[in-house]
């Protein structure tokens, strides 16, 4: 039986839906803690993702889907001790428009880490496997202490004053080190020794050579995340073309699952329990692009994993390596022994 450290999920990660009226501040509650990272989407419109954290500041926001450098956008106000609050336009607080917004609990205020050869600053929730970390480069292949007590399985990494792509690291069979994937576009895997060249450790990672990690006087942020059993997992799957596709275990009912193709082109598909609350799921929202919310590439949350309803090559193409990340509602089981419940 799959038991966990963490029995209530929604302590660390959790959906929020509103609805904007484009008032200044607009208080975003219910969220269940302080969030230090919030990814706030339009559901109704092309604006884009955008992402603010406590280690950056609340008013700078990074886009997921562009290239774009750090900005004040005028769209977030703080991070409240129930959740947050948005400004009244430019795709936090339109009014009319639904919106989601998905929180994490790191560790609050960053800290000093000196654990690598750059000393980085973090805000680590090491019990959720999640922290947040900046640091500047110096023109080295440095190393940079992520504050987790594992090696992290998947790190999300921006340039914050280049206009330049966003590079990712997923430890899955077949990709391997030197290489990336990229929110901001849905290329497959390229390999790149100058990108994540040195496998993660439980103190630190290696960001890599590459300019756009390393830049002598960069300043850098980068999320980074790791398996916690009945509570997040990262992981693969191999899409098998078919309508009745494959299951992925998780050892928990998922809240959230993010997919993304590792060797074909195709977008990141994000799907949650508080847009889609009954099976089959089909409320689909893109990382790597702006657009609305669409129904499109069902699938079911399950008490113990996910399963694909759809034969789209994106999420389930034959013979396609699939990568994914899920958050849990509720583990299978908990410390306790209490088992999850289906939808």
């Amino acid at each position: 039986m799959a038991y966990t450290t963490i029995d209530k999920p929604s302590e660390h990660f959790n959906t929020g839906l509103y609805t904007g009226n484009a008032t200044n501040p607009k208080a975003i509650t219910g969220v269940g803690f302080q969030p230090d990272w919030v990814w706030i989407k339009d559901r109704d419109f092309a604006y884009n993702h955008q992402w603010h954290d406590v280690v950056r500041g609340a008013d700078n926001a990074l886009l997921s889907n562009l290239t774009s450098a750090e900005a004040d956008y005028d769209s977030f106000v703080s991070f409240d001790t129930d959740g947050f609050s948005v400004t009244g336009a430019n795709g936090t607080n339109n009014s009319g428009n639904n919106h989601v917004a998905w929180n994490w609990k790191g560790g609050g205020t960053a800290s000093s880490n000196s654990n690598g050869s750059i000393t980085s600053s973090v805000s680590a929730n090491a019990t959720a496997g999640f922290s947040i970390v900046s640091w500047t480069g110096d023109g080295t292949d440095a190393t940079i202490g992520h504050g987790l007590s594992s090696a992290p399985k998947l790190i999300i990494h921006k340039h914050r004053s280049g206009t330049v792509q966003w590079n990712v690291y997923a430890d899955v069979t077949g990709a391997g080190t030197g290489g990336y994937l990229r929110t901001d576009s849905n290329n497959a895997w390229a390999s790149n020794s100058g990108f994540f060249g040195t496998a993660p450790t439980a103190t630190v990672f290696s960001p890599g050579s590459h300019p756009y990690m390393s830049g002598s006087g960069n300043d850098n942020i980068a999320y980074c995340f790791t398996d916690v059993k009945g509570y997040c997992k990262i992981g693969q799957y191999v899409g098998n073309g078919s309508t009745d596709g494959p299951f992925i275990y998780t050892g928990f009912k998922p809240a959230l699952t993010i997919t993304k193709t590792i060797d074909t082109t195709g977008h990141w598909q994000m799907f949650d329990n508080k847009r889609s609350p009954f099976n089959e799921m089909d409320e689909r929202l893109k990382i790597s692009d702006a657009a609305a919310e669409d129904e499109n590439l069902g699938r079911d949350f399950l008490s113990n994993g996910f399963k694909i309803r759809n034969n789209n090559a994106t999420i389930n193409g034959s013979g396609v390596d699939m990568f994914y990340i899920a958050f849990a509602e509720n583990p299978l089981v908990t410390s306790t022994g209490v088992p999850a419940t289906a939808r």
